[in-house]
C-alpha cells in the first residue's frame, strides 16, 4: 500500500485543482457568461435565442445546459467508480474525463457569434461532463493518501492551489482582452475566444503532473471475470454498506440541499449581476476575482476554525452566513452592494467546498477500501444538487421573469441543509471533529 501523508503525493493531488479550477472560474464563473450574455443579446436589448429550432432566455438556456450536463454524468459515475475500486485504477478515469473537458473547453474558441450558441452549449455541457466525472476521482484519492487529521488542511490546500493557479490564468485573459489589438489579435472577441483555447491546454498540461505520480493500482481487487459485472457488484456491496451507516446518509442529505446554493451561485452570479443591476462585463470580471482572491483566504481560515471547533459547527457557520447572502441579494439595487457580497461569497465559498469534502471522507468507515465508490455517492449528490439547483433557478426566472426570486429559493435550500447537518454525529468525539 502506498504510504499516506507523502509530501510529494500530496503536492502532486493538489495540482489537480489547481489544473481544473481554470474550467470553474474562466467558463463557469467569469469570461464565458460574459461573453455569452453579449453575443447572445440582440442589438435592441432582447434576451431570446434560438436553440435547435427553440426560444428561449439566454439565462435560462444556459441553467439548462448545465442541469442537462448533469443528467448526462450523473448516471455513469457509481458504475465507473464501482469498476474503477475493483480495479484499482481511479487514474484511467480520471485521465478520459480530463481529456473530455479540456477539449470541449478549448473547443469554444470556435463560438464566435449567435448562429454558434448550439456549439458554444453543447461544448459547455461537454466540459461539465469532463469536470464532474473527473473530480470524482480526484476526490476519492484524498483518504487514501492523507490520514483523518490531515484531511481538512490537505482538502483546503487543495481549493487554495485551484484558487492562485485560476487566479494567474484569469489575469493573463484579462491582459489579453485589454490589450488585444497590440498583441495580435483583431479585437477583444478574437482574444476571449483565444482564452478557452487557453483553458483546455492548461487544464490538460497541469493535469499531467497529478496523472503522473498519483499512485496506480492503489488496493486492487483478484482479477478475472467481467469488469463490468464487478463494478455493478462493488457499486451494490457499497450501497449496502451505505443503508447501515446512519450519519453518511444524512449528511449526505444535507450537503444535497446547501450544495444547491453553492454551486447555483457560483455557476449563476455573474448573469445576476448583468441581468438585474445592468454591470459591464470588466466589473463582472474584476468581481469574480476579488471572490478568488478572498475565497483562497477563507479556504485556509475556515480550515483553520474546524480545527478548533470541529467540521460541523464550522458547517454550521458557514451555511448559516450562505442563507443571510442569499436572502441580502434579493433586495440589492446599487453596484456596492453587489461587491459587498461578492466579498462574502468569496469569503465562505472556499471554506464551505473544502470542508464539504473533508468532512465526507472522515465519515468513510476507517477499514473500507472502496473510496472511489463511497465518493461516487458523494459526487451524485454533488451532480443532483447543480441539476436540481441551476434547474431551480432557471425555471423561477421562468415563471416570475426575476432572477431576484430565485435566490429566495436558494436560501431555502440552505436553511433545509442546516437542519439536516445538525442531525449528524460525527467520528472521533473530540473537539476536533466533534
Amino acid at each position: 500500500m502506498h504510504p499516506k501523508n507523502d509530501p510529494r503525493t500530496i503536492r502532486a493531488w493538489t495540482f489537480y485543482d489547481w489544473a481544473n479550477s481554470v474550467y470553474s472560474l474562466v467558463i463557469v464563473s467569469s469570461i464565458f457568461p460574459v461573453y455569452y450574455q453579449a453575443v447572445t443579446t440582440g442589438a435592441d436589448g432582447s434576451d431570446q435565442v434560438i436553440f435547435f429550432g427553440y426560444r428561449l432566455s439566454n439565462s435560462v438556456l444556459m441553467s439548462y445546459a448545465i442541469s442537462f450536463s448533469y443528467v448526462v454524468v450523473t448516471p455513469l459515475l457509481p458504475l465507473l467508480c464501482g469498476i474503477a475500486d475493483f480495479t484499482g485504477d481511479k487514474k484511467r478515469f480520471m485521465r478520459m474525463f480530463t481529456w473530455i473537458g479540456g477539449i470541449a473547453c478549448s473547443g469554444l474558441f470556435l463560438f464566435d457569434g449567435p448562429e454558434m450558441v448550439e456549439w458554444a452549449i453543447i461544448c459547455l455541457v461537454m466540459a461539465s461532463v469532463g469536470w464532474s466525472g473527473s473530480v470524482v476521482f480526484y476526490d476519492a484519492y484524498l483518504p487514501e493518501i492523507v490520514t483523518p487529521d490531515q484531511t481538512d488542511k490537505v482538502s483546503a490546500r487543495g481549493f487554495t492551489m485551484g484558487y492562485f493557479g485560476s487566479i494567474i490564468l484569469l489575469i493573463s485573459c484579462i491582459l489579453m482582452m485589454t490589450y488585444s489589438t497590440s498583441l495580435g489579435f483583431s479585437n477583444e472577441a478574437s482574444a476571449i475566444r483565444f482564452g478557452f483555447l487557453l483553458v483546455g491546454v492548461w487544464w490538460i498540461g497541469f493535469a499531467q503532473i497529478p496523472l503522473k505520480y498519483l499512485p496506480d493500482r492503489l488496493q486492487p481487487r483478484a482479477t478475472g471475470g467481467s469488469v463490468l459485472l464487478s463494478g455493478y457488484k462493488e457499486l451494490i456491496s457499497v450501497w449496502k454498506r451505505l443503508k447501515d451507516l446512519r450519519d453518511i446518509k444524512i449528511y449526505l442529505l444535507a450537503f444535497f440541499f446547501f450544495n444547491m446554493g453553492v454551486q447555483t451561485v457560483m455557476y449563476l452570479a455573474a448573469l445576476f449581476g448583468s441581468k438585474e443591476l445592468n454591470l459591464s462585463g470588466t466589473k463582472l470580471i474584476a468581481t469574480v476575482l476579488l471572490i478568488q482572491l478572498v475565497g483562497a483566504g477563507g479556504a485556509w481560515l475556515f480550515a483553520r476554525l474546524s480545527g478548533r471547533i470541529g467540521n460541523k459547527k464550522t458547517l454550521m457557520t458557514l451555511i448559516t452566513a450562505w442563507s443571510m447572502i442569499c436572502l441580502t441579494a434579493y433586495f440589492i439595487r446599487v453596484e456596492w452592494e453587489f461587491y459587498a457580497i461578492a466579498f462574502s461569497v468569496g469569503m465562505v465559498m472556499g471554506g464551505i467546498q473544502s470542508l464539504s469534502r473533508a468532512t465526507y471522507a472522515k465519515l468513510i468507515p476507517a477499514d473500507s477500501d472502496d473510496y472511489a465508490s463511497f465518493f461516487s455517492f458523494y459526487d451524485v449528490v454533488y451532480n443532483v444538487s447543480i441539476l436540481l439547483g441551476t434547474f431551480s433557478y432557471g425555471l423561477v426566472e421562468h415563471i416570475t421573469g426575476s432572477m431576484r426570486n430565485s435566490t429566495l429559493v436558494l436560501t431555502t435550500f440552505f436553511l433545509i441543509g442546516l437542519f439536516f447537518l445538525r442531525l449528524v454525529r460525527m467520528p472521533f468525539p473530540s473537539k476536533a471533529s466533534a
